[in-house]
């Protein structure tokens, strides 16, 4: 039989109750039994049994099980209900490659916080920024049969099989963080050029000129596409060209698991190569948080003084209850970004016509790495 697993176990059930081989009263298998018989995750059988339950054709009792219903409906009537169960509930999937304190963790409590207002259940899978992983997510969520997806994607240049497909066949989706360059999918994410160029004239409006620029590959990620041109944009309306030897884009440490000693070690070496080479250097924008972690080691090293000598700005920073932070960052909203991509999909959920780019606010918060 075709279809989600928890379908597939509806229907099972069904036929069993018509034919009378579950008679009425009698005891439905319970969530536990049907999730060993069909191989099956607890939420796929319990949603199968909700259906039912839904239907009319169970009863629940707490504490006691699931029993065929004494009246059951008429077939017509099982099938109007089958149709409309789908509104009282629904499962998601929340694809994510990681989350710490600094991104990500405030992003999954906005999600889970709406989905819950909106009656939604949500499954969580990280990927770990790998491309299989989510490709391997993706067909697992299907088959628990969700009914939407939020998807953070991998950092690379290829988009995966599993995903191109989802965007083809029109399931509900939204991407956060980023956009996928050519897929038209909804996606909801900060205005990262805007935000560079406002971090990027915070330096400029101090007196620095000379600014370097620090990130991870960019390999067709918008999210880095984007913050290197609103830097150059910045350096551009100073008046100032953008110097292709102050862009170092081949750090790997703040990847997902990558950031431990030893990758650590080697992109210390290439930061303190980088800033050697370029001794004009007064101020730094890096990509990522764990960058500017890296990047303040250095210097500290090379007896540069924070900010007297040079300044750093980020984006991203841990949350800090005293609103002191070691960065002048961009704070994004990640709050916001995932309540939105909640209300996004159920708006896709209601048929109604949605804007596939949709942007949250940023600001700057002052750090101590920039002179007030």
């Amino acid at each position: 039989m075709d279809g989600p697993l928890y379908e597939q176990i509806y229907h099972y059930l069904l036929e069993k109750i018509k034919s009378g081989e579950l008679p009425r009263g009698g005891r439905v298998p319970s969530e536990k039994e049907l999730a060993d018989q069909f191989n099956v995750s607890r939420i796929t059988s319990k949603k199968a049994l909700e259906m039912l339950s839904a239907d009319g054709l169970i009863e629940r009792v707490q504490g006691k099980g699931s029993f065929v219903a004494e009246t059951l409906p008429e077939p017509e009537q099982i099938q109007g209900a089958r149709k409309s169960y789908p509104q009282s509930w629904k499962l998601v999937g929340l694809i994510l490659p990681d989350f710490a304190d600094s991104y990500g963790l405030r992003m999954i409590h906005g999600v889970e916080e709406r989905l819950s207002e909106l009656g939604c259940r949500m499954l969580v899978k990280i990927t770990y920024d790998k491309r299989e992983e989510e490709e391997e997510a993706i067909r697992s969520f299907l088959q628990l049969g969700v009914d939407g997806f939020i998807i953070f994607p991998v950092h690379g240049e290829h988009y995966n099989s599993e995903l191109l497909r989802l965007v083809l066949d029109k399931h509900p989706l939204v991407f956060v963080d980023r956009y996928l360059k050519g897929l038209a999918a909804c996606s909801v994410y900060t205005d990262n050029r805007l935000a560079a160029f406002e971090l990027t004239k915070h330096l400029l409006d101090r007196g620095h000129e000379e600014i370097g620029f620090i990130s991870l590959p960019v390999e067709n990620t918008s999210t880095i596409e984007d913050r290197i041109q609103g830097y150059t944009d910045a350096l551009i309306q100073h008046g100032l060209r953008m110097n292709p030897q102050h862009l170092m884009t081949n750090l790997f440490s703040s990847v997902p698991r990558s950031f431990e000693e030893r990758n650590v070690q080697v992109d210390f070496a290439n930061v303190q190569k980088f800033v050697e080479m370029n001794p004009d250097l007064t101020a730094f924008v890096a990509v990522e948080y764990n960058l500017a972690l890296i990047l303040r080691e250095v210097l500290l090293s090379m007896n540069r003084r924070i900010p007297e000598d040079c300044s750093i700005v980020c984006f991203d920073s841990p949350h800090s209850a005293f609103n002191k932070y070691l960065f002048t960052h961009v704070s994004q909203d990640e709050f916001a970004m995932g309540r939105g991509a909640a209300d996004l999909l159920q708006m896709q959920w209601d048929m109604k016509e949605i804007s596939f780019n949709n942007t949250v606010p940023f600001s700057i918060v002052q750090g101590d790495s920039t002179t007030a």
